[in-house]
């Protein structure tokens, strides 16, 4: 089913979607850069909510890259092994923090960031927003995957081509912010089963509103 709305202006449509979440800090429950690197690399393909429930006891062990540089998969492996594909994750990990070494050092360019092992173009864009640095571009994660395709923003079902596409038809300055108010539209209105339509700001430019509710 094609919803993509060429004629809308999304830039202006998204204006009180971005406002409304502008000030909310991303799921995973971080103190700091460091922090949410790891817990970027951690929470691929598992939960945000069971990253934030591991987290704790992992930072009181390592609480910046200089001590999880100095690890192995031995003294790591107890604190990361209920999360999903913990073995390639740990490597990744052990990897980053013996090229960064210190927390000063971790990079908030897309192409350093995407250097290193275990960090795409999402988990990128979700460090350099929450660095507060220009974005590059947008974040696409599960739920934007989602909910892109249903308003009409973009064509595709794939992550990067969904990031390319709004990257097209939306200027730069809300690339940073764009992406997490998508992504909390989905946790929180636009769920994968019954959407609340009567409760999404977007419910007027919407096109599965259009075609599945009749009346937006």
């Amino acid at each position: 089913m094609d919803l993509f709305n060429e004629g809308t202006d999304w830039a202006k449509a998204l204006k009180p979607l971005i406002a409304k979440y502008r000030e909310e800090k991303h799921p995973l429950d971080y103190q700091n850069l460091y922090q949410l690197l790891v817990m970027v690399v951690l929470s691929a393909q598992d939960s945000d909510a069971h990253i934030n429930k591991i987290a704790p006891k992992l930072f009181t062990e390592f609480p910046d890259m200089k001590a999880l540089a100095k690890a192995d998969e031995d003294s790591l492996l107890p604190f990361v092994e209920e999360v999903r594909f913990h073995g390639n994750k740990m490597k990744w990990l052990l990897e980053i923090a013996g090229i960064i070494k210190e927390d000063k050092n971790i990079p908030v360019t897309m192409k350093e960031l995407t250097a290193l092992k275990g960090i795409g173009r999402k988990s990128a864009n979700v460090i350099m927003r929450e660095a507060e640095v220009k974005a590059e571009g947008i974040m696409v994660d599960l739920h934007v995957v989602r909910v892109a395709p249903r308003l009409g923003i973009a064509k595709s079902d794939k992550a990067d081509k969904i990031e390319k596409e709004m990257m097209e038809v939306l200027p730069q300055s809300i690339w940073s912010e764009v992406g997490l108010a998508i992504s909390f539209l989905g946790r929180e209105i636009c769920r994968p089963t019954n959407p609340k339509h009567e409760e999404c700001l977007l419910s007027q430019v919407c096109g599965y509103c259009k075609i599945t509710k009749g009346d937006c």
